[in-house]
């Protein structure tokens, strides 16, 4: 109703027409701590162009799309010399601390809390931290700013120092090793338009292995460290819409790397996945969530294939890191329904259905049909939502294998999983 309001006073102002008129002044309002004049670069309208109602609805798009935002609208007021716009800016709280931590039957415990400013200056600019306990200690330092160095470009920064307990799969059987990797890197980034964006850079990083037991293999060493390179390429495509709790849409994201190993152990590969997702409102307090991932990388014979099958990433309940494949095809399918909706609060509940496949190191395409490789986890969950912090979604799963050698057991965590 108050789009309808909106495009009736947009076209049938007092006294004449407004489409087409010249846009006099910009203004905005509620955002007490995102910079005016940040949001006035970042919206597409300026000042002396012709009233677009396209390009106000997309800017408003755009608005809903910043972390800083819960919700957003636009006015148009009739002055003397022309129009008047006024972006109203409902924002959010940003200063978010981070936690996630996921068990399973066999006991396993790690967790992962840190703290973000996602609008650090009032410039849509992230920053932040993280520590990670999982056996071993790791940490984080993260920077993200969309526009630094123009309207449309900005740059990344990260640095992660991560420890974990890793399993290698060797013919012989499963060997526990210490992993550290230290990494530095820089992103480019460019907007090319409100659906379109890519991120374009590399980082330089030292992988340590360290055996602790188990199994081992002549032609597998027990400690070893390498240096690689990375280069990276992100390219999104984006078309989803968000009205709070609620999103409708689709988007893919491609993810595209290339990393140079200094020692044949870790030979260099190519790797890219690509997430397929895809929204849609089911009445006034369903929402059905899809996420597609499909991923390939250089198909060696090695214990340290890159893709992982993964509680806190892929399958609900799965276990911490329990396989390793060069090929991946995951699908987790939900649906959100809203129990209780009120100004600042939402609970919702989901049920949903996680499955997928990988390809062994040194196996081929039938691999992603082999019963040993084919996982599905359904399972339901709850989720707490604060509507006027950005991500304030505070979840529990609980997803039950019922393929071959399934476990079963909870995953929570800040943010919906997908």
């Amino acid at each position: 109703m108050y789009k309808i309001l909106c495009l009736l006073v947009l076209f049938f102002g007092p006294g004449k027409l407004l489409f087409g008129q010249e846009i006099v002044k910009i203004s905005f309002q509620e955002n007490y701590k995102t910079k005016s004049s940040y949001l006035e670069k970042f919206i597409d309208v300026e000042k002396g162009d012709q009233l677009d109602s396209l390009k106000l609805e997309n800017d408003i798009i755009k608005l809903k799309r910043l972390p800083a935002t819960s919700h957003a609208y636009y006015q148009v007021k009739k002055t003397e010399k022309g129009v008047h716009i006024v972006y109203g800016v409902q924002e959010n709280f940003t200063i978010i601390p981070e936690i996630n931590f996921y068990t399973t039957n066999d006991g396993e415990l790690a967790f992962r809390t840190g703290v973000y400013d996602y609008n650090f200056l009032g410039r849509n600019i992230t920053f932040g931290g993280v520590y990670q306990y999982d056996i071993f200690n790791s940490f984080g330092v993260n920077f993200r700013a969309p526009q630094l160095l123009s309207k449309k470009m900005g740059l990344a920064f990260n640095y992660s120092n991560l420890s974990t307990q890793e399993p290698v799969f060797l013919d012989s059987g499963t060997a526990d090793y210490k992993y550290n990797n230290t990494s530095y890197e820089v992103l480019g980034l460019y907007q090319f338009n409100l659906q379109n964006r890519i991120e374009l850079g590399g980082s330089f990083f030292t992988e340590d292995y360290q055996y602790i037991e188990g199994a081992t293999d002549d032609d597998v060493p027990q400690d070893f460290k390498v240096n690689k390179n990375l280069f990276k390429l992100i390219y999104e495509f984006n078309k989803l819409n968000y009205y709070y709790q609620y999103v409708s849409g689709f988007k893919s994201l491609l993810n595209v790397q290339y990393v140079v190993s200094a020692d044949n152990v870790l030979p260099t590969f190519f790797i890219f996945f690509n997430d397929f997702f895809y929204f849609k409102r089911i009445g006034k307090k369903g929402n059905f969530a899809n996420r597609l991932r499909l991923g390939l990388a250089t198909n060696d014979d090695s214990p340290f294939a890159p893709f992982a099958v993964d509680n806190n990433l892929n399958i609900r309940g799965v276990g911490n890191t329990i396989d390793r494949g060069t090929g991946v095809a995951v699908l987790n399918s939900e649906y959100r329904y809203t129990v209780v909706d009120k100004k600042w609060f939402t609970f919702q509940t989901n049920i949903f259905i996680d499955a997928g496949s990988w390809r062994n190191p040194g196996g081929d395409f039938g691999d992603f049909g082999e019963s040993q490789n084919f996982r599905v986890y359904p399972g339901a969950g709850i989720r707490l939502i604060h509507k006027r912090i950005f991500n304030a979604v505070f979840r529990i799963d609980y997803g039950y294998g019922i393929t071959e050698d399934s476990t079963n057991g909870f995953v929570f965590g800040v943010g919906q999983y997908f």
